[in-house]
């Protein structure tokens, strides 16, 4: 049993025996009750001693409970020039979540003579807070105090100063610090570990992470924390599942962690088993860790498993509730979405500005305009938030996705904020569904401008040309992509096969069961054939004769992990597809018919929202 530390303003046994009215600190738990020690303390003289008089400081500046406007006035009746004084409202200061009032108290110290020489905590205290507040000019200055101070060998010194260095992805300053640091504890490699990460030098960080004596919960945490910032999340993963090999028990940021990544390579039968290993360990379903396995759920297709984590969740915050509005709007359950928008605001927790982007998606996927425009008007009426560009971009979808494109146009026309790409992108994509050739071209050469290395605006413009047979069109946007060596993203997709991921390229030929693969694919053209599957080559951006387009839609990456997932997973197997693009609309008729002609359901989730298709109907109905 991990017996707690007693906190700072408790006094130690031989203090209270010279000062008996400290006693009454140990069960302080209010500022009126404070008061009323610090008047007992003053009348029996404790407060005139140092010692006590730190106690008594500690209380108002450092417990929750207290006040730090009152600790302030507390420390201008002490002593002049005490270090220790001062390090205990520096150490409040610095613990704000905005630190520059703790930089302007280390100043107000040193100009007052309140502080005469400050020590390595102070010091110390006065780098984390210059970090925090982004300030490398503070903490440069504080860099050559402790220079001429003699401080800049204390470690905790030195652990602050690589953090600042680091912030500011000054790495070179920061491993400088790092290879003088003499006297090595867990939190410098830690920092180092940070900093590496966070300049993106990931092989750095795996060496030192490699080379660690002995690696504590935190470095693990740091690491994973890192390669998931990185978006190495099969590494992240593999190092999850060495953690526990080697018997070291996650702490709360490793499990959010490794949902996070379940949910990013859809490996929802890892995330299963994690969610169970932690419920067999006893660890606690804190709000982050639940909020987390929400989003994965919803993000892996499973609504059922979100809701059950959910429903039985003590205790959620606004987050906890927009992950489950958004992750449903997602997963074409847009009524059921607005409906728990209405039962948050019935809980009495006030919607944040991700809830209304939920919310509105919602909407959006369900051709529900008119309440949609209801709520986004709310936003200000009923709720005093302001939309920002991410909302206007919901709005534009709204109209966009329902064709009432002049509406969308209407919208960017009037916005209070310049529009950004995503907003011009969500008018393309309505021009691509609705066959606005002419409008696309328009918005898509502002798009161009705005993003000329965005290679999937150029294919989304590609798009609306091939549909309409301006193959002209389409070749001069090839060739400008060539000009502007623009690469095309290719479409991957991914399947969770009895926990293990498969990832198939377009037209790939490398996976070890290729055979099979393409053996199942020929099957399925067959049956779909015979269903009356016609292949919409429309959606081949490229002019060349009808036989080749079709033979390119069959190589799609979706329906090769579709062809694998037939073959890997017992019959009655739900199939989960996780595509990095978004699914054409050839991809999206094949899925609908081979769940029906299989009898299997399909879940594919693509760049934008999930699919799920059952018995030859998609969860979208068609409108996406």
């Amino acid at each position: 049993m991990v017996v707690p530390s007693p906190p700072p303003w408790a006094p130690p046994h031989e203090l209270v025996s010279r000062h008996p009215a400290l006693h009454h600190l140990l069960f302080c738990n209010s500022m009126p009750h404070f008061l009323q020690i610090h008047a007992l303390s003053i009348t029996t003289g404790s407060a005139s001693d140092n010692l006590a008089a730190a106690r008594i400081l500690s209380f108002p500046a450092l417990s929750p409970s207290g006040s730090l406007p009152y600790a302030r006035r507390l420390f201008l009746t002490t002593h002049e020039g005490d270090a220790f004084m001062a390090n205990i409202l520096l150490r409040a200061y610095a613990s704000l979540p905005n630190t520059i009032p703790a930089l302007s108290f280390f100043v107000e110290s040193l100009e007052s003579s309140r502080l005469h020489q400050p020590d390595a905590t102070t010091l110390a205290l006065a780098l984390k807070a210059s970090a925090d507040a982004g300030d490398l000019s503070f903490g440069k200055m504080v860099h050559a105090m402790a220079l001429k101070l003699a401080q800049a060998s204390d470690v905790s010194v030195q652990n602050f100063l690589v953090r600042i260095y680091a912030s500011f992805r000054l790495i070179e300053s920061a491993k400088l610090v790092f290879d003088s640091i003499s006297n090595f504890n867990d939190a410098s490699r830690n920092i180092m570990l940070g900093a590496y990460l966070k300049c993106g030098l990931l092989d750095d960080a795996r060496q030192l992470f490699d080379d660690m004596p002995v690696k504590g919960v935190i470095s693990w945490s740091v690491m994973i924390n890192g390669l998931v910032q990185n978006n190495r999340f099969r590494e992240a993963l593999e190092l999850f599942n060495k953690m526990l090999m080697e018997k070291m028990e996650p702490n709360e940021s490793i499990y959010v962690n490794v949902f996070s990544i379940c949910a990013h390579l859809g490996a929802i039968e890892q995330g299963r088993w994690v969610e169970n290993y932690l419920l067999k360990k006893g660890f606690r379903v804190t709000v982050r860790i639940g909020t987390a396995m929400i989003d994965m759920y919803l993000k892996c297709g499973c609504v059922e498993n979100a809701f059950n984590v959910f429903d039985l969740m003590q205790e959620k915050n606004s987050m906890t509730w927009s992950a489950m509005i958004t992750g449903l709007a997602i997963n074409g359950r847009g009524e059921d979405s607005l409906k728990l928008f209405s039962l948050m605001e019935l809980s009495g927790i006030s919607p944040n500005e991700v809830t209304f982007i939920g919310v509105l998606n919602a909407c959006s996927h369900s051709k529900l305009v008119d309440e949609g425009v209801k709520y986004f008007k709310s936003m200000v009426k009923v709720y005093n938030i302001q939309p920002d560009v991410h909302h206007y971009c919901c709005l534009v979808d709204l109209y966009g996705r329902a064709g009432m494109l002049v509406k969308a146009e209407e919208v960017i026309k009037n916005m209070p904020m310049e529009p950004n790409s995503a907003v011009w992108g969500s008018l393309l994509n309505a021009c691509r569904i609705h066959g606005n050739a002419f409008l696309g071209e328009k918005v898509g050469t502002k798009l161009l401008e705005l993003e000329p290395e965005n290679s999937g605006r150029y294919v989304l413009l590609s798009n609306i040309y091939a549909g309409r047979g301006m193959w002209e069109k389409v070749a001069e946007l090839r060739r400008i992509m060539k000009e502007r060596k623009v690469e095309k993203t290719p479409g991957s997709s991914f399947i969770d096969i009895n926990g293990e991921v498969h990832e198939f390229m377009a037209g790939d030929g490398f996976h070890r069961r290729k055979r099979e693969v393409y053996g199942k694919l020929e099957e399925m053209r067959r049956e779909l054939k015979l269903a009356g599957y016609k292949p919409r080559i429309k959606q081949v951006v490229i002019d060349m004769e009808e036989e080749e387009k079709e033979s390119s839609l069959y190589h799609h990456s979706e329906k090769l992990a579709l062809a694998f997932g037939l073959i890997g997973c017992e019959r009655g197997t739900t199939l989960r597809i996780m595509k990095n693009l978004r699914v054409c609309e050839d991809c999206h008729l094949v899925m609908k018919m081979i769940s029906k002609i299989y009898g299997r359901e399909i879940v594919l989730r693509d760049r934008c929202r999930f699919h799920h298709f059952r018995d030859g109907v998609c969860s979208c109905n068609d409108y996406w």
